[in-house]
């Protein structure tokens, strides 16, 4: 979709031809004198639109506007909340008939917050999937416009809303493909793909490399695949070499059956999004293309199936970390955080400022936040602090959990230095507790997003989450760094 950002006038705003003119009113409205302003006192006036959040009206060729179609969304006062309800209502108001340019138009100035609102979720309200459909009708919408009056001010949150839009895409497109169509080499060609953007460069590691770089915990869960495993690096250098980089690790487990412990037939289908925390890794890399911030990121994706075969891992097996530490695997479908631990051992080697990891790591998370915030753990509280607040201004929101020792307890065995899981109760919490085992080295944080990462039901399809926290962490990164 292309992205328009104009300053134009209420009374201009009647004169621009477009397919559909969305027009946001607040309880603060005040008619001027132009065919736009006397159309919507008109409404009000007959209580056709009740000055009520959420209210939407329809009008097809209305007389003196240059539009073929009006749709007035009342937002009651304007908070972000009602402003997103109204695009999403608006936006599906507006699917069946496929206009090709819908422009929106605000009748006071938004904020940099409703810009951001907006752009995003007229995005994602449009999305449409179409990679492995003969007949994809796909997204009608190829052009929105954003008009916001004579203030200009808000360009650079539209940037960013856009980028982060680019970037949210990419990560539904990996997330939402079969595990057919995604797998570890292809997810390597699509990171490969991001070299093309200026400071990006990519490099990708297969088996002979991994096993010499000692990865027995990630290799022990790729061994029941015929798809030989990739361990993805991606470099933004945006900054001079001497700014230490901020890691993303990504967990990619294109397919998940559970391996031995292998999981119900009952949505299965799903686990085709158990690389999500991988996908995001791109989406935020393909956002931070776009910005060109001054900062060093560094993406590292362990990509691999989890199946079963003659060769695959067994619950008792005792495997040999990047750490040197031994783990007994309990459990087969605790394959995540495998993969995870090793990736995390090599990010020692940037020494990051911080290494944040991205998975779809436990149903637990999903029985104790649903889908609404994802899950973030972390050592240190003021990076913690600053995902949190990423969260809230992207409006893709975390929640803090523990890391109590005391949670530790149930990984510990007699036959290796650590089990990789540790029962049912407090299961994120003790999934987080095996992998900060490896990261003494760097502040670090994991995101749980393993009940935002994709929706399920009629609905069924990734989110793009958390890639746009992570471009606001890493842009408030840039903002520190230049105030330092």
């Amino acid at each position: 979709m292309n992205f328009e950002l104009k300053a134009l006038s209420q009374d201009a705003m009647g004169r621009q031809k477009t397919d559909v003119l969305l027009v946001f009113l607040t309880t603060a409205f005040k008619p001027g004198k132009d065919a736009l302003s006397k159309l919507i006192a008109g409404v009000l006036k007959s209580e056709d639109l009740a000055n009520v959040a959420g209210q939407v009206l329809d009008i097809h060729r209305p007389n003196g506007l240059a539009c073929s179609r009006l749709v007035l969304l009342h937002t009651g006062d304007g908070v972000q909340a009602d402003v997103r309800k109204a695009v999403a209502a608006g936006v599906a108001l507006l699917k069946p008939s496929k206009p090709a340019h819908v422009t929106l138009f605000f009748t006071e100035n938004p904020t940099a917050q409703t810009v951001r609102v907006a752009v995003t979720v007229f995005a994602d309200s449009s999305y449409a999937y179409t990679t492995t459909k003969t007949k994809a009708e796909g997204r009608s919408i190829s052009r929105m416009t954003l008009v916001v009056g004579s203030d200009m001010s808000v360009k650079s949150d539209f940037d960013r809303a856009v980028a982060a839009v680019n970037g949210i895409e990419l990560a539904k497109e990996w997330g939402n493909r079969p595990a057919n169509h995604a797998t570890p080499r292809q997810l390597a060609e699509a990171a490969r793909g991001l070299a093309k953007f200026s400071r990006i460069k990519c490099q990708v590691l297969g088996p002979k490399e991994v096993a010499k770089l000692g990865m027995g915990a990630f290799e022990a869960v790729a061994m029941g695949s015929d798809e030989p495993l990739r361990f993805i690096v991606l470099s933004y250098n945006g900054a001079a070499k001497s700014s230490r980089p901020t890691v993303l690790v990504g967990k990619g487990i294109t397919f998940d059956s559970g391996g031995i412990s292998i999981k119900p037939a009952p949505e299965m289908d799903e686990m085709k999004f158990d690389m999500c925390g991988a996908a995001s890794v791109l989406g935020a890399f393909r956002a931070v293309a776009e910005l060109q911030p001054d900062i060093n990121v560094v993406g590292l994706i362990p990509a691999c199936e989890n199946l079963l075969s003659g060769r695959s891992v067994k619950p008792g097996d005792v495997v040999t970390s990047m750490s040197g530490q031994t783990i007994e695997i309990l459990n087969t479908d605790a394959e995540g955080r495998l993969v995870l631990c090793d990736a995390l051992t090599y990010a020692e080697r940037f020494k990051p400022r911080a290494v944040i990891d991205i998975a779809t790591l436990t149903g637990a998370c999903v029985i104790a936040l649903g889908g609404v915030r994802s899950g973030v753990f972390s050592t240190d509280d003021e990076l913690s602090g600053a995902l949190v607040r990423a969260g809230v201004s992207a409006h893709d929101l975390c929640w803090p959990m523990p890391l109590d020792d005391d949670y530790a307890e149930g990984l510990k065995t007699n036959f290796a230095d650590v089990a990789n899981v540790a029962g049912r109760p407090g299961g994120a919490i003790t999934a987080a507790k095996f992998l900060q085992r490896f990261v003494s080295k760097y502040p670090w944080a994991h995101l749980d997003i393993a009940g935002t990462a994709w929706r399920s039901g009629a609905a069924k399809g990734a989110t793009g989450r958390p890639v746009g926290l992570l471009l606001d962490y890493l842009m408030a990164t840039a903002l520190s760094g230049k105030k330092e």
